[in-house]
């Protein structure tokens, strides 16, 4: 009898995932524009986070640093492209990730410390979510942008006190109530952080993100965001006031214990910050009342006011199915479910920019159309 290998006990785990209709596969495919070829199938894609498709240009690909970037990577491109970030938030500084997922793990952790309290919204994002508690701050779950419910749990006394949430929160859309949080910040002398991956370089006067958007830029204590969502390049950075920059460069592990973004990314973040971006922020928001006008009448109940819109089917076997069936007919929209949403919450989540043409948008309705006859007419 053959001894039972030492991995074995994975299988079973996998298994449980299909059952509840929650397995990942990686699919793979070609971006193009407003356009997805995967497995030779050509899609309109609804999954791209490059919202304001800002027209690429090529890349002259040089040596990587292969350091850190306090030993030998810290190529001078850097320098440049912080100071026209911490201008572009009204900021003293700002320091750039390798990705955003680390910038949330490496300055909230670094600046919150054992004693503490941090208040975060119960719909912030994974990195938000695991980067409170590599801080070792006591951490209370505040109900979704509920502001009772945050000044409530404000009360409890600790060392510092921390309110972080999302500008634009990635799964619902919906924007956080920024006004009230740092009004209820600065009463309850509570640190502000927010993460503008989805409204940075989008909304805003210029981009200049949700703070500005809701005038209340300079209320933020530390923001936190993303190179290649809005920007269309890749990479995340921080901005806040000297110290804060300072003390991140010294204690982030997710800065200090890990190879320098390639200097090449930043000479595109730089290319892309100063690019016109005006007319694709205009092109986007007429997409998304396009996009969104047109699902509401056919009958689903859109709430978001963004250009992230989500399509709540619930239960996550129709989910699947639902994704299956626009991806049959041309549509790339990604179902969302357990654990990236709640149980019995999947969702199609949409995500327009301004690659999208208007015939883009009319033949995704088409499909839409004829999705919802189907699945939610039984």
């Amino acid at each position: 009898m053959a001894l039972k290998h030492r991995l074995d006990f994975v299988n079973s785990e996998i298994q449980q995932i299909k059952q509840n209709h929650l397995l990942r596969n990686l699919r793979y495919g070609i971006v193009d524009g407003a356009r997805i070829t995967i497995r030779g199938k050509t899609l309109v894609n609804l999954c791209s986070n490059d919202y304001l498709g800002i027209p690429t240009t090529p890349l002259k690909v040089k040596q990587m640093q292969s350091s850190s970037r306090l030993v030998s990577g810290n190529d001078e491109l850097y320098e440049t492209l912080e100071k026209k970030l911490a201008k572009h938030k009204s900021q003293e500084g700002s320091l750039i990730y390798p990705t955003g997922y680390m910038a949330n793990l490496g300055a909230i952790s670094s600046i919150a410390n054992k004693g503490d309290l941090i208040l975060s919204d119960e719909f912030n994002h994974a990195s938000i979510i695991e980067s409170c508690k590599l801080s070792g701050a006591k951490i209370l779950i505040y109900k979704h942008n509920d502001m009772q419910d945050l000044e409530k749990k404000l009360k409890q006394k600790s060392e510092n006190k921390f309110i972080v949430t999302e500008g634009i929160f990635s799964m619902d859309g919906d924007f956080s109530k920024l006004k009230e949080i740092t009004e209820i910040s600065q009463k309850a002398n509570s640190i502000s952080i927010l993460d503008d991956a989805h409204g940075d370089f989008v909304v805003g006067k210029d981009g200049k993100g949700t703070g500005n958007f809701y005038g209340v830029s300079k209320k933020i204590d530390l923001y936190i965001s993303s190179l290649s969502k809005g920007l269309g390049s890749f990479g995340g950075y921080i901005a806040s006031q000297k110290n804060v920059i300072d003390l991140n460069v010294n204690k982030s592990k997710s800065f200090i214990y890990t190879s320098a973004l390639p200097s090449f990314f930043v000479e595109y973040s730089l290319r892309r910050l100063e690019y016109n971006r005006e007319k694709h922020r205009r092109r986007l928001e007429v997409n998304t009342k396009l996009l969104s006008t047109g699902l509401k009448k056919i009958g689903y109940s859109i709430t978001s006011k963004t250009h992230i819109i989500p399509i709540i089917i619930g239960d996550e076997k129709t989910a699947m199915a639902f994704g299956k069936y626009l991806f049959k007919n041309g549509v790339h929209a990604q179902p969302i479910r357990y654990p990236t949403v709640p149980k019995n919450k999947a969702r199609i989540r949409i995500s327009v920019t301004a690659w999208l043409s208007k015939k883009n948008i009319e033949n995704t309705l088409l499909v839409f159309d004829r999705a919802f006859e189907r699945f939610f007419k039984v």
